[in-house]
């Protein structure tokens, strides 16, 4: 990406440290006030209804055909993203947006602690997608839900990202929480550190001062000369991005 370091954009104003706690303490009152905000959206999240699912519906996984409640892998919650696919397209041309969210799940033991598994559930072909993962390296469990999206995401645009969470009673298998959009950013923490800097995610729909740094609208977004992001370490280091599609 081009070096931006050699700009000079507007900048805070400089103060003194206790001119700066000053500030700092007024801000903080709002931070704890959005924090109980969030807990409370958590807590009637938490007394959501649910709705049965077919445990018995049909995925393709690493040793070929499996169902949504072997996914659970024996735990009691399941959390699955669903994965944009392009079908007969190049690595390049992938989601750019769903590369980057999923590129940022990795350690899932202290998840796992909780009773809950995660698992990517791709909507292009297990065959296709999974040289997609281990082109990117990515190491949580991999499915396909190509033939099962109907069922799954009854009601919502096959063909977007989905973030859905699962409940197992015994065999019986529910529903309980879905996400669409920015709903997906719980997934990373990438906005969220940057959100703490001072020039904060540097996008146009930001509130911020004038003369603030801002990217323009061709960097604004999750693709960078011709490619999503995060794909850059994996190429710049030598892994193969051949999907079986013979555009690698």
């Amino acid at each position: 990406m081009k070096d931006r370091t050699r700009n000079a954009p507007a900048a805070p104003k400089v103060v003194d440290r206790a001119a700066f706690q000053a500030e700092l303490d007024a801000l903080r009152i709002r931070e704890k006030a959005h924090a109980k905000a969030g807990d409370a959206i958590a807590a009637a999240r938490r007394r959501l209804p649910m709705v049965e699912v077919d445990g018995s519906t049909p995925l393709v996984g690493e040793n070929g055909a499996t169902t949504l409640l072997d996914a659970f892998e024996g735990r009691r919650m399941l959390i699955a993203y669903y994965l944009m696919w392009f079908p007969g397209k190049a690595a390049p041309d992938q989601c750019e947006g769903c590369s980057l969210y999923t590129s940022q799940v990795r350690e899932l033991s202290f998840i796992h602690s909780r009773d809950v598994t995660y698992a990517t559930f791709s909507q292009g072909s297990y065959e296709e997608s999974a040289r997609y993962r281990d082109f990117m390296g990515w190491k949580m469990p991999w499915y396909s839900a190509e033939k099962s999206l109907e069922t799954l995401l009854v009601g919502r645009k096959i063909g977007m990202m989905h973030l859905v969470c699962y409940l197992r009673q015994g065999s019986k298998v529910f529903e309980t929480y879905w996400t669409t959009g920015r709903g997906v950013e719980v997934m990373g923490n990438s906005y969220a550190l940057l959100d703490l800097t001072a020039y904060g995610r540097q996008e146009g729909f930001e509130d911020s001062p004038d003369g603030w740094l801002k990217l323009s609208e061709e960097e604004q977004g999750y693709r960078f000369d011709g490619r999503p992001i995060v794909q850059w370490p994996r190429v710049n280091a030598g892994y193969s991005d051949d999907l079986g599609t013979g555009k690698s």
